[in-house]
């Protein structure tokens, strides 16, 4: 038998080699390249040949390309198909990852049960076992009579099985334990991971059955694994949410059917996972009492406008240098923003300590909330509450200059829907039309921003 040919993967950063070292020369990590048996180019060309089908493949123009809807189903979560980007697409795979504890079980459990009452559904889990599921489905209180369970880790004994069940939608929980015999490395290594996943999506792509697979997160709340893994999916998605919050959000990092930075809001109660209709509401269930340094601001996520409360803290710094922490805001824009409000609005804080935090739980990654966070700052430091009905947004150029953010418009009516009457936004994003019972101020700079409060 001619021998199988080989090469080394570096569990670390997966990057091949031809032979084995010692270190790997690309990040540096010593011990860390496994053997990996690679197929041979007549395995290769079959299992193309198979993925093909038996039609030759035809060169068309792109006018000729069939535009008709894709053929999607719900998964009976709103919130959920709002992040898919309207539903499941037959054939997709879909990486789902969050935090240990944040729910991304308990949200496809429940889902697959549901979806069990009108297609065969099939959920394989490699981390629990087929009793501790089965008891978190009693406890939220879940028709168990028709999901399919099957307890494995092997990739090749999964697939065999799903081509006797035929399920239209498989669950693998997670990907991380996940192993291929063909690969000596142990499973969690960069070589498993990013070959089972390959695998189970080309499963997914020959038979259109749709496969949603559970990844762990690291430290930096990023998806565990090598990069290729991001690449070789149709659909990434983000489920965040803290211990000491009840609050769960869904987010969209990457669509090959849909819209990306979508997001979901749920909320976790005793019988799981409940939808969030009205998220504004939630996020806006602010004291009776109105403090310093507060302002709702408008943020827009991924097709829809959400009204998030910010707070901010300046107290004087007993520190060489002075603190600036932000909270569900990067660090890095609050120090340029604090530079552009030293430079054209005349307030200096080289010795203050600058605190800021987004009221629960959200991260804001978009620039129209600087607007908001120099104006919270510029309250706490004066100690001089904003109005309660005021809501703010825009971009802060490092010219002092107000920018225009999108959906402008769109914004300021779902402000007016939650009853504020004031607004300091971009004199690009004012109105055409005045909107009933809202006034709205359209500034041009910073300075005629501080004015304006």
């Amino acid at each position: 038998m001619a021998k199988a040919k080989t090469a080394y993967v570096c569990n670390e950063c997966g990057a091949d080699f031809v032979r084995w070292l010692g270190q790997c020369t690309e990040c540096k990590a010593w011990n860390s390249l496994t053997e990996v048996r690679l197929a041979s180019a007549k395995t290769v060309s079959v299992e193309r040949r198979g993925f093909a089908g038996s039609t030759q493949a035809q060169v068309q123009t792109l006018g000729e390309v069939d535009l008709q809807d894709l053929p999607r189903f719900s998964s009976t979560y709103k919130e959920f198909d709002r992040v898919l980007g309207g539903g499941i697409v037959p054939g997709s795979a879909i990486l789902i990852g969050g935090s240990p504890g944040a729910g991304k079980s308990t949200l496809l459990l429940q889902t697959m049960c549901q979806l069990a009452a009108q297609m065969q559904t099939l959920y394989v889990t490699g981390e629990e076992s087929l009793q501790q599921v089965a008891l978190r489905a009693q406890r939220l209180g879940l028709p168990t009579d028709r999901l399919r369970m099957l307890a494995e880790t092997s990739v090749e004994t999964i697939c065999d099985l799903a081509d006797k069940e035929q399920p239209r939608v498989m669950v693998i929980d997670s990907i991380q334990v996940m192993h291929l015999a063909d690969i000596q490395s142990a499973p969690g290594s960069v070589a498993q991971v990013r070959e089972s996943a390959a695998y189970l999506t080309r499963y997914a792509k020959q038979k259109g059955v749709a496969i949603i697979m559970v990844g762990h997160v690291t430290k930096d709340g990023s998806l565990a694994g090598p990069k290729v893994l991001e690449h070789c999916i149709d659909a990434s998605i983000l489920l965040e949410g803290t211990a000491d919050s009840r609050f769960r959000t869904l987010r969209g990092n990457k669509n090959r059917f849909g819209p990306a930075n979508e997001l979901g809001v749920f909320a976790m109660t005793g019988q799981g996972l409940k939808e969030v209709s009205n998220p504004s509401a939630i996020f806006l269930q602010r004291g009776e009492e109105h403090g310093n340094g507060s302002v709702v601001m408008v943020i827009w996520e991924g097709t829809r406008p959400l009204l998030v409360e910010l707070q901010a803290l300046v107290d004087a710094s007993q520190l060489a240098n002075p603190r600036r922490v932000a909270v569900g805001t990067e660090a890095t824009r609050l120090a340029m923003l604090l530079a552009v409000l030293h430079r054209h609005g005349g307030l200096h804080m080289s010795d203050q300590d600058v605190f800021v935090n987004v009221v629960g739980g959200v991260r804001v990654t978009e620039t129209g909330a600087d607007l908001a966070l120099l104006l919270a700052i510029v309250s706490s430091f004066r100690e001089q509450p904003l109005p309660r009905e005021l809501i703010v947004f825009g971009e802060v150029g490092l010219a002092g200059e107000i920018r225009p953010v999108q959906n402008g418009q769109a914004r300021l009516n779902e402000a007016a829907k939650h009853g504020f009457t004031r607004a300091i936004v971009p004199i690009g994003n004012k109105p055409k039309e005045a909107i009933a019972g809202m006034q709205v101020t359209a500034v041009k700079n910073l300075q005629q921003a501080l004015e304006a409060i």
